[in-house]
Order: C-alpha cells, then sequence, then structure tokens
C-alpha cells in the first residue's frame, strides 16, 4: 500500500540506529510532524500532541496545507489550544502509515517494505520518537504535552522516561494501561484483518487488499468510540428507504448499519492493514505498572511534572473515566499539581474529536492558566 502523506507535513530524521524497546532497530527511520504558531525567543511557548491510532499529523489547517485538520475546532489563532500564543507540534505515531516510519515503509536493508518485518512496536518507541522531533526542533522544554486517547498512553511514556522535557501535561481520554475490554475488543479488530485471506501473512498490495478484514475491523472501532445513548439517538431504529434496498440475503436494512459500513468503506484503503495491526498491539502492551512492580499508581507518581489535568467522557467504555481519575490520582501523588475532570459528554471515546463545546473549555482554562 502506498503510503497517505498530507501535504505540508515535515519529516525529521531519527538517529541511526533507532533502537526500540522489544529488540530490534530502525536505520533510517523518520517521524513525519507539523507545527502552527511561532517559537519564542525564550523557547519556553511549546505544545507537543500526540495523537490516538488513526490520525496524521494534520491537527488543523496551517501555511503548508490549508485543509481542515482532525482537531480543526481545537487548535489555532483564539482557540482553545491558542496558535497565537503556543508554537504547537503535532507528531504522526512511529509505525503508523502517515509519513512516519512503519510496516508500509521501505525497509532500506532489503529495498521492500518493511510489513511483519518491522521490529515489534511499543508505545515507548512512540514516545522516544516524539522526543526527537522535540529536541530537533531545538526545544529544551515542553510547555504542555497533551495527548488523546493512544496518545495519552505516549505521553505517559514520554513523560515518565525523558524527565525534564515538559512542564506541564493534559491527558484526554487516555490511560496508564490497556483494560481487559479494550485488549479484547483490539484482538478481535486484529483478528478481523489476520482471518481475511488476502491479508496473506501481511503480504498484500493494492490489486489483492484484506478489505473486508479492515472494514470488520474499523466497525468494531467505531461501535466502541461512540456511546449506546449517542447510537440511539442518532439513529434509533429507523431503517434504510425502502427504494434503496439492499439485495444481499441479511444486508444491510437499518441506517446504523448503513452509516458503520460507508465509515469503514472510506477508512480501510487510507489506512494500512499492517500499520493497524502493529499500532494496535502497542496499546495492548503498554503498562505503567511494569516500572514500578506490579503497581499502576506507583508508576505514575514517578513521572514529574509541574501541573496536569486528565480528562474524559462519561460515556467513554473504551477508555473509561476511571483511568483518566488514576492518572490524575498517580501523578498527584508524585508531586504534580494534577485535576480529574469528568465531561458528561454523550459522545464516547471520540467526545474529545467533536464535542469542542465541552472539552475545548477544559483545554483552554488549563493552558489560559500556565
Amino acid at each position: 500500500m502506498t503510503e497517505f502523506i498530507p501535504a505540508g507535513t515535515r519529516f525529521h530524521p531519527l538517529p541511526s540506529p533507532f533502537p526500540m524497546k522489544r529488540g530490534g532497530e530502525l536505520h533510517g527511520a523518520r517521524v513525519a510532524y507539523e507545527t502552527w504558531g511561532e517559537l519564542n525567543a525564550a523557547r519556553d511557548n511549546a505544545v507537543l500532541i500526540v495523537t490516538g491510532l488513526s490520525p496524521d499529523a494534520h491537527a488543523a489547517s496551517n501555511a503548508g496545507n490549508p485543509e481542515a485538520g482532525w482537531w480543526e475546532p481545537m487548535l489555532g489563532p483564539g482557540k482553545p489550544i491558542d496558535t497565537d500564543r503556543w508554537f504547537v507540534v503535532c507528531v504522526n505515531s512511529l509505525g503508523s502509515c502517515k509519513g512516519s516510519t512503519g510496516p508500509a515503509s521501505m525497509n532500506p536493508a532489503t529495498g521492500r517494505l518493511y510489513r511483519l518485518d518491522f521490529p515489534e512496536l511499543s508505545i515507548e518507541d512512540g514516545a522516544d520518537a516524539a522526543r526527537e522531533v522535540v529536541r530537533g526542533l531545538g526545544i529544551d522544554r515542553l510547555a504542555c504535552l497533551i495527548g488523546n486517547s493512544m496518545g495519552g498512553m505516549t505521553a505517559l511514556a514520554f513523560l515518565l522516561r525523558h524527565p525534564g522535557l515538559a512542564r506541564t501535561h493534559i491527558n484526554i481520554s487516555g490511560s496508564a494501561q490497556a483494560l481487559p475490554f479494550s485488549i479484547a475488543i483490539r484482538s478481535l479488530q486484529r483478528e478481523a484483518i489476520r482471518l481475511d485471506p488476502k491479508w496473506n501473512g501481511g503480504d498484500y498490495d493494492d490489486a489483492s487488499y484484506p478489505e473486508s478484514g479492515m472494514r470488520m475491523a474499523r466497525k468494531l472501532g467505531v461501535i466502541t468510540y461512540r456511546s449506546a445513548l449517542e447510537w440511539d439517538g442518532r439513529f434509533g431504529r429507523v431503517r434504510l428507504e425502502s427504494d434503496h434496498p439492499d439485495e444481499e440475503p441479511f444486508g444491510l436494512e437499518f441506517q446504523v448499519e448503513s452509516y458503520l459500513e460507508g465509515h469503514a468503506r472510506r477508512f480501510v484503503r487510507r489506512f494500512d492493514p499492517n500499520c493497524y495491526l502493529y499500532l494496535s498491539r502497542s496499546m495492548d502492551w503498554f503498562d505503567l505498572a511494569e516500572v514500578a512492580g506490579g503497581d499502576v499508581l506507583q508508576g505514575l507518581a514517578r513521572i514529574k511534572v509541574e501541573k496536569a489535568l486528565a480528562i474524559g467522557a462519561a460515556t467513554d467504555i473504551l477508555f473509561p473515566l476511571q483511568q483518566q481519575q488514576q492518572i490524575a490520582d498517580g501523578l498527584r501523588a508524585g508531586g504534580a499539581e494534577a485535576e480529574f475532570q469528568p465531561l458528561e459528554s454523550p459522545q464516547g471515546h471520540d467526545a474529545f474529536l467533536v464535542d469542542i463545546e465541552r472539552f475545548g473549555p477544559a483545554v483552554q482554562g488549563f493552558l489560559s492558566a500556565l
């Protein structure tokens, strides 16, 4: 599959070799990133955003790319993350197919795509790669590190592995370890991809592509990204128009089914299946308890920041609120001025992307006080 890289994306080369947590190393690797605003003379106004599994580095429109980004309402002049004040950097995760080196990239040792020859990927590898971008931009200390969803995990790994590199932290719908429910869902997503005959042990191309597996994986994900409350309010039991019947036996009948199908089809050819597998598994492996004898709160307490905010949606079943409460409690035990702010959004895990009326003021209030 061809990598999908937004216009205007820049690239930072990683040290070669770049060691990976679980073994192996990368040579000639890079991280994709974009920036907004200006770094001030003191170089103390930098904000780093680390993302969830599927987003690219294009969080918002900028001079290099006027197209709206995946977090457009949150980031820009006068917005909650105000680029009139902050120099904002967003990195694309190591292991992705959106410009950073991953399974869909060329392996310089063989001249072929890495595919499953890519080393085992951990959240910590993404954190280390993001750190290289920060250093490469001449930033000695971030004013704030913001991570959402998988990026919340990446941010915690970043703070633990690179102490002193960020003054404050906002963790949005993130967690310090993967819970069994989330692991189970992601396991089913990976199985759907692997059981598609066209996956072919990771050796596929655009002509023979595991589309069915990717569609099923994405549908499972989208179901967990929103809440039952929203599904009910948005679709109810409304059926498709009778003049557009699905001719397949047991085919699409309800509007919610049609929505999932359309969403999945838009996604499958824009994200590499092997990258999806690698990034998904990295979340399952992540557990800050590993560094503290099995105690996740003690692992969090080893992180040293001045101030932190952990926020999430009450209807999130994938990264439930107790995980953001745990993050705030653990960072507080480590000496941070840490606040937990639950938000009564009906939109589940994806609320931070769409419920800007609730999440925007929380982020803005924290940054305005810095």
